[in-house]
């Protein structure tokens, strides 16, 4: 139970961030009628339940409550459904994820490697018995079956719980039927890997085969009597796992989807209803050209509907690849300087908006969330709108200031609105553009407002958010801690309230927190984000620093007293700060970082600097060590924090081992904070209170504050 006596670490690591209680997941029946989503009963409970609302009158009802079906008993995760959640960075319990049949009558579920399915009208749920452990059950559309996979197997049972058989079991102990393999669900953002057809009389199945990867161990010194965990990790410049796609009828009779896979490996996207055949995003292992592709689900054959090729490269968009109800592929495409959407060949909009996700497609216009391009009329910095985009032109949905998205079905629209002054995500239901309901959160109060300060720095203009102590005089010079991410789809600049809690809780300890997007980051325009390519670290670096000298000259800011932050990317772009520009920055608490770059994975890496064996001096120059040792004993020695989880098998501890190893070997004074049993997340509650207490310690220290 939270008191108003705890720490805001303490309260922030509880809350899960100030994100438990408040409701997400949503799906909206064609009709309109009923609206799903997922929400737990307060502010400090992980255990989300499945939720149903009459958008006409607002009432809502539990359609199933973990708690009473699981008996009050504890859950149990399977060691692939953990992975699963370590990859979607989910650290929630309870219902964590649910789908529906085409008319959002029946939603099935997973709970403790059970299967469980809730009637959405008549508000029931029950356990379906069926071998286990279940991961990511879902319904057909017509609501008859449920295909789920488990073991490895994909497998089909009757909604009543009758006929469960398998269709595809895997041929070895390397081989899942109907999962998403690591490298697309940790960098593609593809979470599944089975998907009905719109007759429920068959399924596209996802093969992957692991045999290829490189294998690697994990293992937890902290308890030397278990046996390492071995994974399957395609670091950049080796195997990645083969990936094939069939088409498997309910009789189990399966045909393989044919593309060049050779040429065509990373299976990005797959799209399959009414409007049209089979769709397929694949990309080349380059990722500098991609195809989408139609399937013949007779015969397994492919035509090409559309090609892409970009010089630097292509990037993937949530919603798309998908058709329009009169069959037209929509899609997201970089053209003259700017991010547009287009539906068949004709692009709908202009440089004016930055489109960064297609959110629904109706007869009349698509749904999109964008941001403001390079040629908007002014700036919105850190905001991005829900827009209607049609031949005829755009209409904006969201009004305020923030950070806006929105799922929509039946004339109905939920609205998610995150803004600047007011805590958490407001959920608004719309029908017909008017507001009618607003969904409940129950999402603690951070019980501060952080006070921000939006703008530009430097002649690039890049975004800042600057925040000083809320009871700041508004004259004294302050010490300046920077507090990116800084890196590719890492926006941190964004205008809401919950997004700068922990940098205003650092700055209510005596300093100026300095947020930057430089170049790389989302949001601006494709140029932008591809000025990193063979030179992320030169250029994220600059940016950082081209920020804080601009801001000094308007602000009070101490550059003799400067730190800088960060974990994963952040950590990164911390240690590349301490060790290459000691003259600027004179303490970093490096977390999480990647400092070996062929250590880290295929699809992202070889994105921004090529395949190792091609270009391995944009290998050594962008890495913060390697074989040859980009430590100098000669600069000047910047204390150096560095914290990295020893069960991460993302950024695995390899990275912190080795950039240790670099600095003990040239004499250079640091420390390093091994978190026992912590993965790339820091879920657990007294190991994120206690991580934010030592940097503030740590900081203090090295900059000579008083503590």
């Amino acid at each position: 139970m939270t008191t108003e006596t705890d720490s805001f670490p303490r309260r922030h690591a509880r809350t899960q961030r100030f994100t438990l209680g408040a409701p997400r997941a949503f799906s909206v029946a064609p009709d309109g009628s009923r609206i799903v989503f997922l929400r737990s009963s307060s502010g400090t409970d992980r255990a989300n339940s499945l939720w149903v609302l009459d958008p006409a009158g607002g009432e809502e009802r539990v359609a199933a409550d973990p708690g009473a079906l699981l008996g009050g008993a504890s859950e149990h995760l399977s060691t692939e459904e953990q992975a699963r959640r370590e990859r979607a960075r989910e650290g929630g319990a309870g219902i964590v994820g649910y789908a529906t049949d085409s008319e959002v009558e029946l939603a099935s579920f997973a709970l403790s490697g059970r299967l469980f399915t809730a009637e959405l009208r008549a508000g029931t749920a029950r356990e379906l018995t069926v071998p286990g452990p279940v991961i990511d059950p879902r319904p057909a559309p017509d609501g008859r079956h449920i295909a789920y996979v488990a073991g490895g197997a994909l497998r089909v049972v009757g909604a009543e719980g009758e006929g469960d058989r398998a269709l595809a079991e895997p041929e070895s102990d390397q081989v899942t039927y109907g999962l998403a393999e690591f490298i697309a669900a940790e960098e593609m953002s593809r979470t599944r890997g089975f998907w009905w057809s719109p007759d429920s009389d068959r399924l596209l199945v996802a093969r992957a085969d692991d045999t290829p990867v490189r294998r690697w161990w994990i293992a937890d010194p902290a308890h030397p009597e278990r046996e390492p965990r071995r994974v399957a990790y395609p670091a950049a410049g080796t195997a990645n796992a083969e990936v094939r796609l069939y088409v498997i009828a309910l009789n189990g009779v399966r045909t393989e989807v044919v593309w060049d896979r050779a040429r065509y490996p990373y299976l990005a996207r797959v799209h399959w209803s009414a409007a049209g055949a089979p769709l397929l995003l694949v990309q080349a292992r380059d990722q500098r050209s991609q195809l989408f592709l139609a399937v013949d689900p007779d015969t397994g054959t492919t035509r090409m509907v559309h090609a892409d090729e970009d010089p630097v490269w292509l990037d993937l968009f949530p919603g798309l690849p998908c058709w329009s109800p009169s069959g037209r592929l929509v899609r997201i495409a970089d053209e003259g300087g700017a991010r547009v959407l287009a539906v068949g060949e004709r692009p709908l909009t202009g440089p004016q908006l930055h489109v960064r996700a297609v959110l629904d497609v109706s007869d009349d216009n698509v749904l999109v969330a964008a941001s403001a391009g390079e040629d908007a009329a002014a700036p919105e910095i850190g905001e991005v709108h829900v827009y209607r985009v049609n031949e005829l032109g755009l209409e904006r949905v969201s009004q305020e200031p923030g950070v806006h998205s929105a799922v929509r079905a039946g004339g109905v629209t939920v609205l998610l609105s995150a803004v600047p002054d007011r805590p958490g995500t407001q959920v608004q239901v719309l029908r017909e553009g008017k507001k009618t309901v607003t969904i409940a959160s129950y999402a603690e109060d951070p019980g501060m407002s952080p006070r921000i300060t939006f703008t530009e720095g430097g002649a690039r203009r890049v975004p800042c958010a600057l925040l000083m102590p809320r009871d700041y005089d508004g004259t004294s010079p302050l010490p300046v801690l920077l507090d990116p991410y800084g890196g590719p789809h890492g926006q941190r600049v964004v205008a809401a309230h919950n997004a700068h809690l922990t940098s205003q809780w650092f700055a209510d300890q005596g300093f100026a927190v300095l947020v930057a997007d430089g170049r790389g980051t989302p949001g601006r325009s494709p140029a932008w984000e591809k000025a990193i390519r063979d030179d992320l670290a030169a250029v994220v670096l600059e940016d950082q620093i081209d920020a804080l000298h601009a801001l000094a000259a308007d602000f009070p800011l101490d550059l003799d007293r400067v730190a800088i932050r960060g974990w994963s990317f952040g950590g990164y772009l911390a240690a590349l700060a301490a060790l290459r520009r000691p003259d600027v920055f004179h303490a970093a608490v490096v977390g999480a970082p990647v400092t070996d770059l062929r250590l880290y994975d295929t699809h992202y890496q070889e994105r921004y600097i090529g395949h190792p064996a091609e270009q391995p001096e944009v290998y050594r120059r962008n890495s913060v060590i390697d074989d040859a040792g980009l430590v100098d004993a000669a600069e000047p020695h910047r204390p150096m924090l560095i914290v990295h989880g020893l069960a991460d098998d993302n950024v695995v501890v390899a990275h912190s081992l080795r950039l240790s190893s670099a600095l003990l070997a040239a004499g250079r004074p640091h420390e390093v904070l091994p978190l026992s049993g912590v993965t790339h997340m820091t879920p657990q509650e007294t190991v994120a209170e206690n991580l934010l207490l030592l940097q503030l310690d740590f900081l203090r220290r090295s900059l000579g504050l008083p503590r």
